[in-house]
């Protein structure tokens, strides 16, 4: 009889057959020194104000983040994700006050005053995420003058 995979190894299972997606070309842009740049977080971790509009399953759109908000929900709803880190310290996942210090000691030039959440947990097709909602919220970054993005995925 086959051992049955549970948990964390049937999702690495899972994982590991996922087709991942190949481009003739790949964008890319040289930011400024940290020094001189504008950072901003895009995260999968399903973040929302509390008072905002939730997540819902297979939801491909993302959320716009006040930078000074941070009663925040964390929307994401796989069982087999721990949220306890995330209690304690929210820079975890989502690390403003680190960039905030960043900026004190003169590291990055400065934080954007808007950040990105996406519900990482989606199914096999990302098509809306990479030809919407992917390229709408880049566009939001772009019109910030945003030229780091610190990714923090969940």
């Amino acid at each position: 009889m086959a051992e049955e995979l549970q948990g964390d190894a049937f999702i690495r299972k899972q994982i590991a057959q996922l087709p991942v997606p190949e481009f003739a070309e790949t964008a890319w842009t040289t930011p400024p020194p940290l020094a001189d740049a504008r950072v901003a977080v895009v995260t999968s971790a399903a973040l929302h104000p509390r008072d905002g509009e939730a997540f819902t399953v297979n939801d491909a759109s993302y959320r716009a983040l006040d930078h000074e908000e941070r009663q925040l929900v964390m929307g994401h709803w796989s069982p087999n994700f721990d949220r306890s880190a995330f209690g304690i310290d929210y820079n975890v996942v989502y690390p403003l006050a680190r960039l905030d210090e960043l900026v004190e000691q003169g590291v990055i030039g400065s934080v954007a005053s808007k950040h990105y959440s996406f519900a990482g947990n989606q199914p096999d097709d990302v098509a809306t995420i990479r030809h919407d909602s992917g390229p709408a919220c880049a566009a939001a970054l772009k019109a910030d003058g945003v030229d780091v993005v610190f990714l923090t995925p969940v």
